[in-house]
């Protein structure tokens, strides 16, 4: 591809990403997929300029003089200007070759400014962010969270233990020449040193592996479901941790996947299949409806709420829901509904995990901090014995004993899990 149309066909789909409201991740394989003319390499050309761009949006606006909106939403023009920012600050391209494939009648690329930006700009972060993050860190911490967050995520694989092993995985793809490690912390986690495309493998089609972040899979762990109990994964989505929870009950049991979404539930159907469980009993329930689920109620041993939230802890995947506004009061409130709703299951002496992938205190300890003041049947237990199993630091804050995963720390994305009993 030419570098004129590179610029162009990068900077049309950054536009689209930051006015249409279109997830990156979605937005460009649709693209392709209606470009079906672009080579591999052109499209790994153009996604990489889109995210770096998504990444470096503020520090790219800071060096080219561009004013800052509140909806951080780009014309046409300053996305052009900030894909050649791109090219020129990442040293891949050389200037003169950048400056000539621009429009001189529509683009303005004046001096790139050097001058040291604030931190904020520095951290590529949007203030409310910033110091979000820095009332959990501290101010330098967040400097490396910020650098983490710049990296693209490595490709986490799960072992479906009801299939193969670990081992048996690593050899498989080492024969078919894909690196691939055991990941650092989960026991079923298979870390690859470089994103290969795995749906056409034989371990994925017929259930062997699951792509996974290790940070979810700990999660699962952190509940630790045993063989023929009852276990509720409240808010399962597309159920990767519902699969997680099938295999580490050896298919025994009862396991429900309950989600409002039906479209995500038919993706579950399939996954379930490919993975060989016949335990789980899936449903569209609305999670604020109790009447839908009251004959669980105080039955269930185990019971997951991987509660829906801004996705923060997913930066590295997901850079433009930096960019977004959230409503976190409606957010929060939304969660701590959700959690009312899944304790009622929880039998007595039964143990619920409270989790979602982001990083800030209002969604995740404040949250339980609520929910124990308004439950005094349950109390928080310090999920120390991930620590010992797995050697992951936590943090145990005197109102919500928690386990919080971090990318500059872990290498996962990050996660926030609290650990409660009904007593």
């Amino acid at each position: 591809m030419i570098l004129q149309h590179l610029l162009t066909v990068a900077a049309d789909l950054l536009y689209a990403v930051r006015t249409s409201g279109q997830e990156v991740d979605q937005a460009l394989p649709r693209y392709f997929q209606d470009h079906a003319r672009f080579g591999s390499r052109d499209r790994a050309a153009v996604a990489d300029i889109v995210y770096n761009c998504l990444r470096h949006l503020r520090s790219l606006g800071y060096a080219l003089g561009q004013p800052e909106r509140p909806d951080w939403h780009l014309t046409k023009a300053e996305s052009r200007t900030r894909v050649a920012a791109w090219m020129l600050l990442s040293g891949a391209w050389q200037s003169k070759e950048v400056r000539a494939a621009l429009d001189p009648s529509v683009d303005h690329l004046p001096e790139l400014c050097t001058t040291i930006p604030p931190p904020a700009v520095a951290a590529d972060l949007p203030d409310w962010l910033y110091d979000s993050l820095t009332t959990v860190l501290g101010e330098g911490e967040v400097g490396s969270l910020a650098a983490a967050l710049h990296q693209q995520a490595p490709l986490d694989l799960r072992v479906n233990t009801l299939r193969t092993t670990r081992s048996e995985v690593i050899r498989i793809l080492h024969e078919d020449g894909i690196e691939a490690v055991p990941s650092p912390f989960s026991p079923v986690g298979v870390r690859l040193s470089a994103r290969v495309s795995l749906g056409e493998h034989d371990l994925y089609r017929h259930g062997g592996i699951e792509i996974q972040d290790e940070g979810s899979q700990l999660i699962a762990l952190l509940l630790a479901p045993r063989r023929h109990e009852v276990v509720v994964d409240f808010c399962a989505g597309a159920g990767g941790k519902t699969l997680h929870l099938g295999a580490m009950m050896d298919d025994t049991g009862s396991l429900y996947a309950f989600d409002s979404a039906s479209r995500r539930l038919d993706q579950l159907r399939v996954r379930v299949e490919r993975a060989g469980l016949r335990k789980v009993r899936i449903a569209r329930v609305d999670a604020l409806d109790a009447r839908s689920i009251l004959a669980l109620c105080g039955k269930a041993d185990r019971v997951l709420v991987d509660a829906p939230c801004s996705g923060t802890g997913t930066l590295r995947r997901n850079p433009d829901i930096k960019w977004r506004s959230h409503d976190l009061a409606a957010l929060t409130a939304e969660q701590q509904r959700i959690l009312d709703a899944a304790a009622t299951l929880v039998r007595p002496g039964g143990r619920l995990v409270y989790a979602t992938c982001s990083f800030l205190r209002e969604e995740n300890e404040a949250v339980v901090a609520h929910f124990l003041a308004e439950h005094p049947e349950f109390v928080a237990i310090s999920p120390l014995s991930m620590t010992k199993r797995f050697g992951i630091a936590c943090e145990c804050p005197e109102d919500a004993p928690a386990m919080r995963l971090y990318p500059h720390r872990h290498g996962t994305d990050g996660f926030y899990a609290a650990l409660l009993e009904r007593v």
